[in-house]
């Protein structure tokens, strides 16, 4: 990767195509289906493009029309692609979907993705040094299910090593995925092996019967940062060795890691793959943040989940501190629910920085819908 800027962000996972029904209802009912793209990773990776971050998608299409697609539509948006991988063998993954929320009981999803060419990633086909000069590399726990080959990679990814970038992880449970009853233990074996992680309260008590934030950090001691997002109520974020100034921005790359983790963020060891958890006898006590969700008019209920990372970690890249790292969050996630498809159209970081400032009581009577992400709009409040 020599030659170009090192990035900013790396997104490791894989993006298909996602066919978006015309009308709400059933599989079944829907006459029709529009083309778009899908994916956690790749997600994030263009909302922190449009941030105005340099950012590389690594992953692995099929040479056939739809990862042609893919790679075309994800390098549009100012992401670089060249480090995605051309299988001649394995399709590119598809899934369709019904218009409701992914929560509700009538969302249906459908994927196609069964030996795709995203499942055949793994340490021999993912060049280490694609995924590890940029400052954060971000995963999600998508990954981990596509295959045991990239259950290897993200095992490789998560270890301990020196020099190694920020770890982020979105725990990003998909059952439909996970076959085997081994979500709950491999979710939690890699969430420990990161530096940033997100995880769901909903996720959380699927998975270890957790929804109490504070007991979800008992659980997850390792990451210097955990937070835990509740949906309309918002996200409470826990911060190894807290401070009452905002957070340093991270090192470039290539800098001395800062701590016994070998990682950008610090914190506690973790215990060998495949060894027993103990939790440490000490540990500095958390700082605990909790900033509440604004109202939002939901356009279409997915891909919020991708956008509140993004709009963490740019804040965290800036040095922002913790409330508005979660406020940047919630309003990255806003701008995903105000739209019909899966990526978020950020505001532009002036009109975002000025309502991240925003008094606790005017943040607390926000009121956003579709269009609030132009500067021209009006956003409301009661």
């Amino acid at each position: 990767m020599s030659g170009h800027a090192p990035p900013d962000f790396v997104c490791l996972g894989e993006s298909m195509v996602t066919f978006l029904p015309s009308r709400p209802g059933r599989l079944a009912d829907v006459p029709s289906f529009a083309r778009a793209i899908g994916g956690a990773e790749s997600n994030v990776a263009c909302a922190l493009a449009a941030a105005g971050h340099r950012v590389r998608w690594v992953g692995r299409v099929g040479r056939d029309g739809f990862g042609h697609h893919l790679v075309e539509t994800i390098g549009a948006h100012g992401v670089d692609v060249t480090a995605v991988g051309r299988d001649p063998h394995r399709p590119t993954g598809i899934y369709f979907r019904t218009a409701d929320d992914r929560a509700a009981d009538a969302h249906e999803v459908v994927y196609y993705r069964a030996g795709s060419a995203a499942s055949a990633m793994s340490p021999a086909t993912v060049p280490y040094d694609c995924v590890a000069d940029g400052r954060v590399l971000h995963l999600t726990g998508i990954t981990a299910a596509l295959s045991a080959d990239c259950l290897a990679l993200m095992r490789e990814l998560t270890a301990a090593r020196p020099g190694r970038p920020l770890v982020s992880f979105d725990v990003n449970h998909r059952p439909a995925l996970w076959r085997d009853g081994a979500a709950p233990e491999v979710l939690l074996e890699l969430a420990r092996g990161a530096d940033v992680v997100f995880v769901g309260a909903d996720e959380a008590e699927a998975l270890w019967g957790l929804m109490d934030p504070s007991a979800i950090r008992g659980v997850l001691p390792e990451p210097a940062v955990l937070v835990v997002k509740r949906g309309g109520e918002g996200a409470v974020a826990f911060e190894r060795c807290a401070a009452s100034s905002p957070t340093p921005p991270l090192p470039e790359p290539g800098a001395p890691p800062p701590g016994p983790r070998a990682s950008n963020a610090g914190g506690a060891d973790w215990p060998a793959q495949g060894a027993e958890f103990q939790p440490p006898a000490t540990r500095t006590p958390d700082s605990v943040t909790t900033v509440p969700a604004p109202r939002v008019d939901v356009l279409a209920p997915v891909g919020a989940g991708d956008a509140f990372a993004a709009g963490f970690l740019s804040a965290t890249l800036r040095g922002l501190d913790m409330t508005a790292r979660l406020r940047h969050g919630h309003l990255m996630a806003a701008a995903a629910l105000t739209v019909p498809g899966d990526v978020a159209v950020p505001p532009r970081r002036a009109h975002a920085d000025r309502l991240a400032a925003l008094d606790a009581g005017a943040w607390g009577t926000l009121h956003l819908g579709p269009g609030w992400t132009g500067d021209d709009q009006e956003v409301r409040t009661p």
